[in-house]
């Protein structure tokens, strides 16, 4: 990966490795669903002037059934059943379970025309991030509840459906307008929901919270994330989760108080060079980054 690309990866890695401590804060005074439309209304009315700026209206309009399906697939429920998790496990939890989204990924690829060969280097990388990813963590099923690694399993899986519908349905639509449009449908969507299940109050810290998450984690990221994309290529920006994760983890130790382990310290090294392994190439081999522009997966 190019010198650029390692900067848009590190970016990318501090963008979508903060969101799991800020929902957590979130989540101590909002519904799920209203965290869902702060989170969404925001970033679409943010992303609306670069949508003008791109000329992008019209293939946001000719394109809007799909826009539709995507957002539900990726932003609509997904975010919602994650806020929904983190009110029951940690942030910590919560990002290694979200780590199984590259392997969700590479199998999704699978069933598409146009996906990146998985080699035996890529694939030690992915295997290796994954072990890594679990020693940090230290997984500990008896310490959470099934009902919410379900949720987030579903979660998983609507990380991978929504870049298969990308890749085959909006291919040709620009990032931007994409990510505006999913986001006004599924903040529009969760109105009603959320007419009944406003909150009472908001304090300084969860506004704080809300407007990192939609200004940076969301609008910005998603900015970051498609110049990443076109840079190294869709399934080798997806193994930013890992370090997403790492991140996720300290945050979780400094903010939240969650535990040290001697996973950490295992960890770690392994995120590292699993992350290297999946994000370069052998020798020899040509990639193709153009041909999967549009093709990403989110935190």
């Amino acid at each position: 990966m190019t010198r650029k690309g390692w900067i848009l990866f590190g970016a990318m890695a501090v963008l979508w490795g903060i969101p799991y401590l800020l929902i957590r804060v979130a989540v101590r005074e909002l519904d799920p669903g209203a965290l869902v439309l702060f989170r969404t209304a925001p970033a679409a009315l943010l992303l609306m002037p670069v949508v003008t700026h791109q000329k992008a209206w019209p293939a946001l309009v000719k394109n809007l059934k799909w826009i539709v399906v995507f957002g539900v697939v990726e932003f609509g429920i997904p975010w919602y059943f994650m806020s929904t998790s983190e009110r029951h496990i940690n942030s910590s939890l919560t990002s290694l379970i979200i780590c199984a989204v590259p392997l969700f990924s590479v199998l999704a690829s699978r069933f598409t025309r146009s996906h990146e060969p998985i080699g035996p280097r890529r694939l030690i990388g992915l295997i290796a991030g994954a072990v890594g990813v679990a020693l940090l963590v230290g997984l500990d099923l008896k310490g959470g509840s099934l009902t919410w690694i379900g949720l987030m399993l579903v979660v998983c899986v609507g990380y991978a459906i929504g870049p298969i519908i990308l890749a085959t349905k909006l291919h040709d639509v620009p990032g931007p307008a994409v990510v505006c449009g999913a986001a006004s449908v599924v903040a529009l969507g969760w109105v009603p929901y959320d007419l009944f299940h406003w909150p009472a109050h908001i304090s300084g810290e969860t506004w704080l919270s809300l407007g990192v998450l939609s200004i940076f984690c969301t609008a910005g990221a998603f900015l970051v994330f498609f110049e990443l994309i076109k840079e190294a290529g869709s399934s080798r920006s997806v193994v930013v989760v890992y370090s997403n994760t790492a991140l996720a983890v300290v945050l979780g130790i400094v903010g939240l108080h969650e535990p040290f382990t001697i996973g950490i310290a295992l960890g770690f090294p392994l995120i590292v060079i699993g992350s290297y392994l999946a994000t370069t190439v052998a020798r020899g081999v040509a990639h193709d980054t153009n041909r999967d522009a549009n093709l990403p997966i989110y935190e």
